[in-house]
């Protein structure tokens, strides 16, 4: 090589004093891993190797894109190859395939931009970070779903945890993605326990090393605060980590198009990534120059903040949800006040909608503002079912099956696994803690016809009553149909609820509707020493069998006074 050619490589490649970005105090980054001293990040930069371009972050990651994919086709961490299984490599959606890449480097930036139809990725690398920061622009349909999957080298990490199984060993129960032990115990890459509001980074460690995909703010994705999703798996071929950002299975809401991101693939010393990379703490000022399509930086972006809520229920957690056809965006409420605040939002008029637990109680319009404040005088909750006196209530109105049998083990199990108590079985009102007897679930094939025993007062026993049940999903139009005593009520209109499976996939997440059936009084029991008999069945006009027949979810059941 010429004198003149590496001069002009070591020019490219040395962090330059005027680097885009980069902190004046060298701030520490994900695990620990500051930026280098100035020789080791002399090693930033990019070249091509024919295939890939090579990316060497000047610290102690070096990967690869593909030149004629886009994909991610390398991940060497000090020394060791993580990236690739099943001869497949990382990528957006499952793989573009032939796709136009460019790169460039901008000071202490190197920034990749794959083109493939309706979707643009990139990659960026920033010097002496071991992150890869990525983005997803996504303009239309013509893909059927938006996810990224890193794709981890089996071995790399233990496998372990519900969403981890064994394919020489475990068994296939359902779909193909779902397996079992012969302990009895089921595992799939559904069963993350977690709704997007509970997490902010998703990965593996072995104690020395980690790796953890860091996720976006989601506001270009669909299904809200509490929508559940593939964030990890592994087995012994291998190991993935996801970016969801719209997925078909139990989708509640219509995809949003859009630029997404950044999400980050973070390295670490075993540990969790450095909150400062989690999506309200990033600092993205080091974007907004790139050119990247799509960017709205802080400048182009708007908050609202709520002095409060009047009529909060102690027991609960509130968030506060704003969302339109384009972005959707939440916050926590406060402890007691029920204050709130959402920056960092796309200019335009929201839904706001405030959540107890998961259940709506009020909503109203909000407007955003680029570069404003949005400022909002006490709301008052008004739509709380709670409120109403009943004569027995089954649950609370929360919006979650949380307080019924088998609840809990639902978002990381299959209904068939040997921990689960048995779907069968009734309930007497005024024995024992009736709602921890009552399932969460019943399905058409499985528990249908389930009894609940209730004594009524003379007064009671008198009048009529409106019986209330609620619901957070169905599968295959399940809906509850109910005979009190002698009395049969109408079979119910179905409600519109997410048309793939849920109840099997870890989500109990779907449209929260309540059925309300007005009782005359000519159904009770006249002698009052008498139980009243309520029979729960299911309807549908679809069929199926078990688990995967028609059923639903429970949010609630009372009896109004």
């Amino acid at each position: 090589m010429s004198t003149h050619k590496r001069r002009h490589l070591t020019r490219r490649r040395v962090l330059g004093a005027s680097a885009i970005g980069v902190a004046a105090t060298g701030a520490a980054v994900a695990g620990g891993a500051g930026l280098l001293s100035s020789a080791s990040a002399a090693a930033f930069g990019y070249r091509d190797d024919g295939r890939n371009y090579v990316v060497d972050t000047g610290s102690s990651l070096v990967f690869k894109v593909s030149k004629t994919t886009g994909d991610l086709t390398s991940l060497v961490y000090k020394g060791k190859e993580y990236e690739g299984y099943g001869g497949k490599h990382s990528h957006v959606e499952s793989g573009l395939g032939a796709s136009t890449v460019t790169i460039r480097q901008s000071g202490s930036t190197v920034l990749i931009k794959v083109v493939h139809g309706a979707i643009t990725q990139w990659y960026a690398a920033r010097s002496g970070q071991n992150n890869v920061y990525l983005w997803t622009n996504k303009a239309d349909a013509s893909f059927t779903a938006t996810r990224y999957i890193v794709r981890l080298k089996p071995g790399m990490f233990p496998n372990t945890g519900p969403d981890s199984w064994i394919e020489a060993s475990d068994t296939i129960i359902e779909a193909g993605d779902v397996w079992k032990r012969a302990d009895g115990t089921t595992h799939s890459k559904h069963y993350s326990g977690k709704r997007t509001v509970d997490y902010d980074h998703v990965g593996f460690t072995t104690g020395s090393v980690g790796l953890y995909l860091v996720r976006s703010n989601h506001e270009k994705a669909s299904g809200g605060p509490f929508y559940r999703s593939l964030l990890r798996h592994s087995n012994d071929k291998g190991a993935g980590l996801y970016e969801i950002l719209h997925y078909n299975e139990a989708q509640t809401e219509a995809e949003r198009f859009g630029l997404q991101g950044p999400y980050v693939l973070a390295f670490t010393d075993g540990g969790t990534p450095s909150p400062s990379l989690f999506h309200d703490k990033l600092d993205t000022s080091w974007v907004d120059g790139l050119g990247i399509t799509g960017w709205v930086g802080k400048a182009g972006r708007g908050r609202v903040a709520g002095v409060g809520l009047k009529g909060m229920d102690a027991k609960y957690p509130y968030t506060v949800g704003f969302a339109n056809k384009d972005a959707q965006y939440w916050a926590r409420a406060a402890t007691g006040t029920g204050a709130f605040s959402c920056k960092g939002m796309l200019p335009g008029t929201y839904t706001l909608t405030v959540f107890k637990g998961e259940l709506a109680v009020l909503t109203q319009e909000v407007k955003v503002t680029a570069g404003a404040t949005t400022s909002l005088h006490t709301l008052s909750i008004t739509g709380d079912p709670s409120t109403a006196k009943t004569v027995w209530r089954l649950g609370d109105w929360d919006g979650t099956p949380g307080e019924f049998k088998n609840a809990e083990l639902m978002t990381y199990a299959h209904p068939s696994d040997a921990r689960a108590a048995k779907w069968t079985g009734n309930i007497t009102i005024g024995s024992g803690d009736p709602a921890a007897s009552f399932p969460a679930y019943v399905w058409k094939d499985v528990n249908d016809g389930i009894l609940i025993y209730f004594r009524l007062t003379k007064e009671q026993a008198a009048a009529a009553h409106t019986l209330r049940i609620g619901v957070t999903d169905a599968f295959a139009n399940g809906r509850p149909r109910v005979t009190v005593n002698d009395w049969v009520s109408a079979i119910p209109a179905a409600v519109t609820q997410p048309s793939t499976r849920s109840l099997t996939t870890g989500s109990y997440r779907g449209n929260n509707h309540t059925f309300t059936y007005n009782v005359p009084a000519s159904a009770w029991k006249t002698d009052v020493s008498q139980y009243n008999v309520l029979k729960l069945t299911i309807v549908s006009g679809s069929s199926g069998t078990a688990f995967l027949s028609p059923g639903t979810s429970f949010d609630c059941v009372d009896l109004l006074s």
